[in-house]
């Protein structure tokens, strides 16, 4: 294993590694396409891709056409062991080396059978993330509180937010299907909590890509003008 930090030169290090079984990609979602933008040429048909907020344009654009990609449903905080909420779908050429790791530590994964079925996928832990966050930052609580006491709040937060997943992907999507995995999720871990130290970032970010796309993402402006009107 070769661990590579923040400021390091992937240049340097993919000379030294030429190469590698595969490439893990574990950043932030706001430094995912500066770290894509310098991936050597040598590693791109290596990558393995984690994040969340993750849709097949962050990385086309940048001429990586077939990653494996990894849509997360484990936690690992300090002093917990590993949380599994659901299976964590993967497809991609590495797919079977991330299920034999993962399954050496006793977390769940399953492949999926084609791009179409992952980009589904993606999408619904998208629609999950950022709802929860979103919602969150009005009522707090956990997802099991927020389905049974806030659920007409939370599809109209999964509605604005589908609204964007669809207008970045340019494509429908069926919305049942993509309720149905949220709620699946939701079942794992009712007591997951709903707001992260990310959500604000991810009400920002949700609320600039629903601007560029001209959309009316009046569930998202509302909670945005009570934060405003809070700080």
């Amino acid at each position: 294993v070769y661990p590579v930090g923040r400021g390091v030169d992937l240049k340097d290090v993919s000379e030294e590694v030429k190469d590698p079984q595969a490439v893990v990609v574990g950043v932030g979602e706001k430094d995912l396409s500066a770290v894509l933008e310098r991936m050597p040429e040598v590693w791109k048909d290596k990558l393995v891709l984690l994040q969340n907020e993750l849709l097949p344009q962050d990385w086309k654009k940048y001429s990586i056409n077939n990653p494996t990609v990894i849509s997360v449903w484990f936690e690992k905080k300090p002093g917990q062991d590993v949380k599994v909420i659901i299976p964590s779908p993967i497809f991609g050429p590495q797919a079977e080396l991330i299920k034999s790791a993962l399954k050496a530590i006793n977390i769940s994964c399953e492949i999926v059978k084609s791009e179409e079925a992952m980009l589904l996928e993606l999408v619904i832990k998208n629609v999950y993330i950022l709802t929860v966050n979103i919602a969150g930052l009005k009522v707090g609580g956990n997802v099991g509180e927020l389905w049974k006491h806030h659920q007409e709040l939370a599809r109209r937060v999964a509605s604005d937010v589908m609204d964007i997943q669809e207008s970045l992907i340019g494509q429908t999507l069926n919305r049942e299907r993509l309720i149905e995995g949220m709620v699946k999720a939701f079942e794992g871990d009712l007591e997951h909590k709903c707001m992260g130290r990310s959500a604000p970032s991810r009400l920002e970010r949700a609320l600039q890509q629903g601007d560029k796309g001209g959309l009316k993402v009046l569930a998202l402006q509302e909670i945005q003008s009570k934060q405003n009107t809070e700080s």
